[in-house]
């Protein structure tokens, strides 16, 4: 099973910068499409950005304009960037991969821990 390590959380003021990466522990597979999706304390866990294989990224309609999201396979690591921060977008990120094993092809899936992102005024 493949384990995501998510860093660059933090807390930051309303209008900064934060830039969030997620890599994959294993090095045999092959990334398909990925996400990032956020948690904030009392609802659910809501998409905020997505990214197709073969399609354009796309975005909740809080996030457009201020954020992206991107891959880099050769590292295996899925990266949001995050910018003009508001107090709304506090809450507990996580990466979500789909993914290849190159040994038998099998399709699999795979969550992060989440990790914290706290926006002050």
């Amino acid at each position: 099973q493949v384990r995501l390590a998510e860093s660059g959380g933090g807390l930051v003021q309303a209008g900064g910068s934060l830039t969030l990466s997620c890599t994959a522990s294993a090095t045999d597979i092959l990334i398909g499409d990925v996400s990032w999706h956020r948690q904030a304390r009392g609802n659910e866990r809501e998409l905020v950005a997505t990214l197709p294989v073969r399609a354009p990224a796309t975005y909740s309609a809080s996030a457009r304009g201020r954020v992206t999201i991107s891959k880099d396979s050769s590292k295996n690591t899925v990266s949001l960037k995050m910018n003009n921060l508001r107090r709304e977008d506090t809450g507990v990120y996580y990466c979500h991969i789909e993914y290849v094993d190159t040994q038998y092809y099998d399709q699999h899936s795979a969550w992060g821990l989440g990790i914290q992102v706290s926006v002050s005024s």
